[in-house]
């Protein structure tokens, strides 16, 4: 079950964005490692992937070389209502 702090999140439409990232291992720059990265973000402009590849080129020593990307918006506006009501089973 989500958190409330989640659910505002989404609601404001950030969507949960998966990263895999090629990079090349510092002490064998021949070979390339994967790493899988997972936050909420906003397309089109994904501030936090940005922030975090930004992050990697300054403070880890393996260079990358790809970064592929997806996202998916868990609630869209279309897939939301605000319905008030109480539903009394016997």
């Amino acid at each position: 079950m989500r958190n409330n702090a989640e659910m505002d999140m989404m609601l404001r439409g950030y969507g949960l964005t998966t990263a895999q990232f090629l990079y090349h291992m510092p002490d064998h720059p021949h070979v390339l490692q994967t790493f899988l990265w997972q936050h909420y973000d906003v397309a089109p402009k994904f501030p936090a992937l940005f922030h975090f590849i930004e992050f990697w080129k300054a403070t880890l020593d393996g260079p990358l070389h790809s970064v592929a990307y997806t996202h998916k918006q868990l609630i869209a506006p279309s897939e939301w209502r605000n319905v008030s009501g109480e539903l009394i089973l016997h």
